[in-house]
């Protein structure tokens, strides 16, 4: 009884005191001497409701067998285009409007994934993420649903977590993005060394494969000074310097299907084959003209580095990709890079960046090539979870006929919560 009466003399002086409850309960218990360091940890191991930024809600059964986190995240951007073919514009759009389950089931080592993107509207990529991880030990993992193909470190990165408003242009263009399938993962040293092996159905997010081929993918990332994590930006401001070093490849066979008198490739859900993709560029489309059934199989490589130290990131990428015609033996050859270095002017808040991306779809064709080159000035209000971004971009394409130049302004807000 004693205690409980302290207890509500102690709660009472924090609301008069501060006129809300800024702390809970044990926290003032524990500052005011009522009950002991022993008796916080226990009463504070599990809080069956919690809330961080950028994690979401959390739920926890009181046994600990299960948990399940909520959250989201808003992206509104507004553009403006001046292109030296067509019509300027102007731009407002809500470019992410995601929502997230995660957690864990009956054990800690199996948890779930499962993320949607409502930005998308009423098409069957509004479902981004599907999938179950248990967890062998750290070293041996295995997952299965729909998630990300380990290809492309920019790619596996958030777009919460991006350094720019989006992506580099060499990226979307060689990138499978999310299939469905299976992968072996692990992590070894604490970090050190990481490994992903995986087998997709090959046709890209939300699409079902029922033939015998299938998208091989593998990755490996050395991180030789510690983990680094993928989140693009220092804005820790790393007191020591952290390197990533990463390479992955991946496999597929696609064949060219028609629909009236339009060519393309039964893998235009994959991004690589699909309109902004290297294979699904006019090239691409070209790349086979027999009839239908006719199949190409695909090869793609790429290498990733990563520095980070004091406020500075550098980042960078090269990627490559060779598609064959089993039919005539022709090839299509195509490659890129992006490179992009950032520096905190105020540390963990004001950030300036600079990226040239240069981007050959076609090896053996001249006056094809596609070339950006994009600056961009972030504050960050609470790291990546909430922040604002401008940048200023210009776009070259070269053709046959003239090359053409896109200049575009952008401004995004993202919010995650």
């Amino acid at each position: 009884m004693k205690l409980k009466i302290a207890a509500a003399a102690v709660l009472a002086t924090a609301i008069i005191t501060n006129g809300a409850i800024a702390k809970t309960l044990e926290d003032v218990l524990k500052e005011k001497g009522v009950i002991t360091e022993e008796d916080y940890k226990e009463v504070t191991r599990v809080k069956p409701i919690d809330y961080k930024l950028g994690k979401g809600f959390t739920f926890t059964t009181t046994d600990e067998k299960f948990q399940l986190s909520l959250g989201g995240r808003f992206q509104l951007r507004y553009t403006f285009a001046d292109t030296d073919k067509g019509q300027d514009f102007s731009k407002w759009e809500p470019k992410q409007v995601k929502f997230y389950l995660n957690g864990y089931a009956y054990t800690r080592d199996l948890t779930y994934g499962l993320q949607g993107n409502f930005a998308k509207g009423n098409t069957p990529q509004i479902l981004d993420d599907a999938w179950l991880n248990f967890r062998l030990i750290d070293e041996a993992q295995l997952k299965a649903g729909q998630f990300k193909v380990p290809f492309a470190r920019q790619e596996l990165i958030s777009d919460a977590n991006q350094q720019f408003v989006d992506r580099s242009i060499v990226v979307d263009a060689f990138k499978p993005g999310r299939d469905i399938g299976a992968q072996l993962a692990g992590k070894i040293a604490k970090g050190i060394f990481y490994y992903n092996l995986g087998v997709y159905g090959g046709l890209g997010q939300s699409v079902v494969r029922a033939t015998n081929d299938n998208l091989f993918a593998a990755r490996v990332v050395v991180n030789p000074l510690g983990d680094v994590a993928y989140l693009e930006s220092d804005l820790d401001n790393s007191k020591k310097p952290l390197v990533s070093i990463g390479a992955n490849y991946f496999r597929n066979t696609l064949k060219r299907q028609t629909s009236g008198t339009t060519t393309s490739f039964e893998g235009a859900a994959s991004n690589y084959a699909g309109s902004n993709g290297w294979l699904g560029s006019t090239a691409g489309r070209n790349f086979i003209t027999a009839a239908d059934n006719q199949k190409v199989d695909v090869d793609s490589y790429g290498a990733d580095a990563v520095f980070k130290w004091l406020g500075i990131s550098l980042q960078g990428e090269y990627l490559l990709g060779q598609a064959e015609n089993q039919t005539t033996d022709k090839l299509l050859r195509a490659h890129g890079f992006y490179a992009q270095t950032g520096y905190t002017i105020i540390p963990g808040k004001l950030e300036a960046a600079f990226r040239y991306s240069w981007l050959d779809p076609n090896r053996d064709v001249t006056n094809d090539l596609k070339v950006e080159t994009i600056g961009v000035l972030s504050y960050y209000f609470d790291k990546h979870n909430l922040k604002v971004q401008a940048d200023v971009g210009n776009i070259h394409t070269q053709t046959s006929a003239r090359p053409t130049d896109e200049k575009q302004y952008r401004v995004q807000a993202q919010i995650t919560f």
